[in-house]
């Protein structure tokens, strides 16, 4: 395992156990409401600052872009742009969390120069950890993944997610494009965590996944073990947008440009601002 990796891992399975240790008695975690269905833990907090405890000791030169602390700025290139950034999201699926909802991840990326190059997305309720350094595939518990071998939507089984703020005509298309997506595939699953959802394209467990509104932390893990286990990723329009806009696409192959055709209508609306 790459070294930075390795650290990765270190930082997400000291964030898996503080979360595994409050899951035990939810009554006692406070929980404060960022915005509408957005919520916060002091457990986020203490996974997060635990995360940066162990990146910042072995690399305190780095950056830092964490969801819940915003930006620490680190070295950066000749031309202004940051040579080795860490991307967090200390528990991805927090609503899901402080419902007893074991649907939940911790998600660390490294992105150098623009390009991310380590991933790792922890889910401490089944100890399942997802890894790819870019180059080297991507892998669950050191076992090799690949994204599913379906060719087809009718076969597909989807994943989806959008931002909480979503409203109005956006709202609406949304719910209609979901029903059209339901009625189209094996089925539509909003499981509440967009980085487990990436990480189970990765493994094959679902054939695509599309998500609006999200933030950098919500995808830079992700994205990497999808391309690494041998899928695609892109923005609705199959470019390479997504990081900025926060519209994703990720699926097999073959299932992707499908995909692209059937999220047409959301083009109509502009999305949230991430």
């Amino acid at each position: 395992m790459h070294p930075m990796l390795n650290t990765a891992v270190k930082a997400a399975r000291r964030a898996g156990a503080i979360i595994n240790r409050a899951s035990l008695d939810l009554d006692l975690v406070k929980v404060s409401q960022k915005g509408p269905g957005d919520f916060v833990t002091e457990v986020d907090r203490a996974a997060e600052a635990a995360i940066i405890d162990v990146l910042k000791t072995a690399y305190p030169e780095h950056g830092i872009l964490a969801e819940e602390s915003g930006e620490t700025p680190g070295a950066a290139d000749a031309g202004g742009q940051q040579e080795n950034l860490w991307i967090i999201d200390p528990l991805d699926g927090t609503t899901n969390f402080i419902h007893g909802m074991p649907v939940y991840a911790v998600s660390i990326a490294l992105m150098q120069r623009g390009q991310v190059t380590q991933a790792c997305v922890f889910d401490p309720s089944r100890n399942e950890l997802f890894t790819a350094t870019r180059g080297a595939g991507a892998f669950l518990n050191d076992r090799r993944i690949r994204v599913s071998r379906r060719i087809r939507v009718p076969e597909a089984l989807v994943g989806t997610s959008f931002a909480p703020e979503a409203n109005g005509k956006r709202l609406a298309l949304w719910t209609k494009t979901f029903g059209q997506i339901s009625a189209t595939t094996s089925g539509v699953r909003r499981q509440g965590s967009s980085v487990l959802d990436l990480a189970n394209v990765a493994a094959g467990r679902l054939d695509a996944y599309f998500g609006s509104g999200l933030k950098p932390w919500d995808l830079a893990a992700g994205s990497l073990l999808v391309l690494e286990a041998g899928g695609l990723i892109g923005d609705f329009d199959g470019e390479q947008g997504w990081m900025e806009s926060g519209n994703v696409i990720a699926a097999t192959p073959k299932i992707f440009p499908q995909m692209l055709g059937l999220l047409e209508p959301l083009k109509e609306s502009p999305p949230p601002t991430p």
